[in-house]
């Protein structure tokens, strides 16, 4: 019976079954538990500048810098981790980043690794956001919207 809970579970959020979404069955992202007590106003009273982190930087982050490069009072950037990306991650963009915005856990790990000193003091988020999407794919729109709104507009 453990088996057939778990399976369930897990296709809630398999992309390709096409099922409803973790928050619109009421889950919480996990990325944002307290979303419920976020409040949010849309407007930042400063500039802000928004790194977002993938592996080869073809989908995700390109998506992520795309929805918010336009916005007022933010400035967002994106590169890759992996040494085939289109754009490299440098310790000049840890530096120049308010906040950092990777895809997945290992994205994270290798950020530290990598930059110990540049991001001791950073903001990491990890979005949890799987490769399985295209460019501006709506899903993953609405994903990365989801969770870096719930975090840049929290009060």
């Amino acid at each position: 019976m453990k088996d057939k809970r778990e399976k369930i579970g897990k296709d809630i959020y398999l992309r390709k079954n096409k099922l409803l979404k973790p928050k619109q069955l009421g889950f919480l992202n996990p990325v944002s538990l307290d979303a419920k007590e976020i409040k949010v106003n849309h407007q930042l009273t400063k500039e802000i500048n928004l790194l977002f982190i993938c592996s080869r930087n073809q989908w995700r982050s390109p998506t992520a810098e795309k929805i918010y490069k336009n916005k007022p009072m933010i400035n967002a950037r994106f590169a890759g981790t992996s040494p085939n990306a289109r754009r490299c991650v440098s310790a000049a963009d840890i530096q120049w980043a308010d906040i950092i915005f990777v895809m997945e856990t290992k994205h994270k790990s290798k950020i530290l690794v990598d930059y110990p000193g540049e991001s001791k003091q950073k903001k990491i988020i990890v979005m949890g956001i799987e490769d399985n999407y295209q460019y501006m794919d709506e899903e993953l729109v609405e994903e990365i919207s989801y969770c870096v709104d719930a975090v840049i507009y929290e009060k």
